[in-house]
């Protein structure tokens, strides 16, 4: 397994990272053991980095990474997001970073996964009301006091980002980054270059809309995603019939295409994976092994540019709590 560095100075982690939120949450119903299976499997293929947040299925996420994780805590970097809030319903109630209710967090995550420490932990998104200094600050009372040992941020603006650093440094921005979804590339990704903050990325499959199943027509409409509603998902299954035909001139998948693309993006840049299973876990260790050049990387350009994505990456009141989408 190729290894890359969080930042300038952050941990080195595995160069995919496993991403565990399908497991418990959003896309239906998982397989319990072969989520298990799955995490146990990414660990032996050399995959360290294991991320999840403690809203995830209310904090069934953790509870399951602990018991995959039982005896077997050395091998993995855990990483973790916090603060936003959830009724029992499911429900949406918005965002605690204040500083109390970090450390409360902490508490119950680490019962959860059944640890002392947290590797990495973030808040997930920026608190409107509770500056970015105090949360940021309650994290670095953590990392002192040896219960987290590295601070990451999650959406934030280059600005915002900045200003945290400047209380304690952030070993990594975990943000929305795939071959069609690039909007940090104007401001967020010179900044966090110049800070030596590196990238954990999401969405790499644009929550599986890169995928086979796009290319055969079988991607269900998802309401709250605009990508994948009515006529945007027909013109998006445009372009990624079209990005297929890409991979296939090189014998891949076109997820593994789109994996290799993010990896491509640079050594700070660390994509991470929702693999459910064992098979999808297998196909995007595959991309490991893919190198794209400047003809494959052109090919994809003019691909995103001809055909275009149709609609936002979340819904629109959703957007709105994005501190990256400021000034980006």
């Amino acid at each position: 397994m190729d290894r890359r560095r969080l930042g300038s100075h952050g941990p080195m982690v595995s160069a995919i990272g496993l991403g565990c939120m399908g497991m418990s949450d959003f896309y239906g119903p998982a397989d319990e053991a072969e989520s298990i299976a799955t995490i146990h499997a990414a660990l032996e293929a050399g995959i360290d980095l294991i991320d999840t947040g403690d809203f995830y299925g209310m904090g069934a996420n953790e509870m399951l990474i602990g018991r995959a994780l039982k005896g077997r805590r050395d091998k993995a970097i855990i990483s973790v997001k916090f603060g936003a809030q959830r009724g029992p319903d499911g429900s949406w109630l918005g965002y605690d970073a204040r500083p109390q209710a970090v450390k409360t967090a902490l508490a119950y995550t680490l019962k959860r996964l059944g640890t002392d420490y947290i590797d990495i932990y973030r808040p997930a998104r920026l608190d409107p009301n509770v500056p970015i200094e105090e949360t940021v600050g309650a994290i670095a009372d953590l990392i002192k006091a040896g219960y987290v040992r590295h601070l990451g941020l999650s959406e934030l603006s280059a600005e915002t980002v900045k200003r945290a650093h400047a209380v304690q440094p952030v070993v990594d921005l975990q943000i929305e980054y795939s071959l069609i979804t690039r909007m940090i590339e104007k401001t967020i990704l010179p900044a966090l270059r110049e800070l030596g903050v590196g990238i954990t990325a999401y969405g790499v499959l644009s929550r599986g809309l890169i995928s086979a199943a796009t290319v055969e027509g079988r991607t269900a409409e998802r309401p709250f995603f605009p990508r994948f509603t009515g006529d945007n998902l027909k013109k998006n299954t445009e372009l990624v019939r079209v990005l297929d035909n890409i991979a296939k001139g090189h014998g891949i998948s076109v997820a593994q295409l789109a994996i290799a693309w993010a990896l491509s993006r640079g050594d700070a840049i660390v994509p991470l994976i929702g693999a459910r299973s064992r098979i999808r876990l297998k196909e995007a260790l595959g991309a490991l092994e893919v190198r794209l050049g400047g003809i494959e990387h052109e090919a994809i350009d003019r691909a995103v540019a001809a055909c275009g994505v149709a609609g936002t990456r979340y819904a629109e009141h959703q957007m709105a709590m994005l501190d990256s989408e400021n000034n980006r």
